[in-house]
């Protein structure tokens, strides 16, 4: 579920109830500077002006992207590849525009383009669909064109309703399927040579 911020009554309201209430919730533009200054347990990202705060992750979500960290944890970090951070984190796809991917990889190659509050793009980044019709929409449409217009090399998609773990590659301005994993199959990565994953280590992480 996504909740944009804008104007949902008419009017200011007085000073004291916009003091008790979340300082994302106020109906107006924002800036990026406003937007990385944000102090919030909310999972936040940035489109335009507007804050879009998400819905907390289910557990099982939770347990899937912890899987797929510990194990590419291990696999970057004994290589010295990169660096693998977990949501919440902020990636900056184009000036107006921030998401928080389950998943972040950079490459050692790009450090310059890490910094304290956000990432500049990345090399790879991993999302874990949720059951929601809206969230699955953002998943495998929206964030597909939006991290392909950022020009982020991989697109991992971890579907449990499907039972898929979907690689994407970027092929021009577009991604274009690597893989399409399912149960009793290995997923691997093409940026990441020999990495691999049981499709059903991961999606069973859940029942753990």
């Amino acid at each position: 579920m996504t909740i944009k911020t804008r104007a949902a009554v008419s009017g200011p309201l007085p000073e004291t109830v916009w003091d008790s209430a979340p300082p994302f919730s106020r109906p107006r533009p924002w800036t990026e500077l406003e937007y990385l200054a944000l102090e919030t347990n909310h999972l936040v990202e940035f489109s335009d002006g507007h804050l879009e705060v998400l819905r907390m992750p289910t557990r099982r979500h939770q347990q899937i992207v912890l899987c797929l960290y510990r194990l590419l944890f291990e696999f970057v970090t004994s290589r010295h590849l990169g660096t693998l951070l977990i949501a919440p984190f902020r990636v900056r796809l184009w000036p107006g525009k921030f998401r928080e991917p389950d998943l972040i990889f950079m490459a050692a190659a790009h450090r310059a383009r890490e910094h304290n509050d956000y990432f500049e793009g990345a090399d790879l980044v991993v999302e874990v669909v949720s059951g929601d019709a809206s969230d699955r929409e953002r998943d495998l449409v929206i964030k597909r064109d939006e991290y392909a217009r950022a020009r982020i090399p991989e697109y991992w998609l971890v579907d449990p309703q499907m039972e898929t773990i979907t690689v994407l590659t970027l092929t021009d301005a577009a991604y274009i399927p690597y893989g399409i994993f399912r149960r009793g199959e290995t997923a691997h990565a093409r940026l990441l040579t020999g990495f691999t994953v049981a499709v059903d280590v991961v999606l069973d992480a859940a029942l753990a």
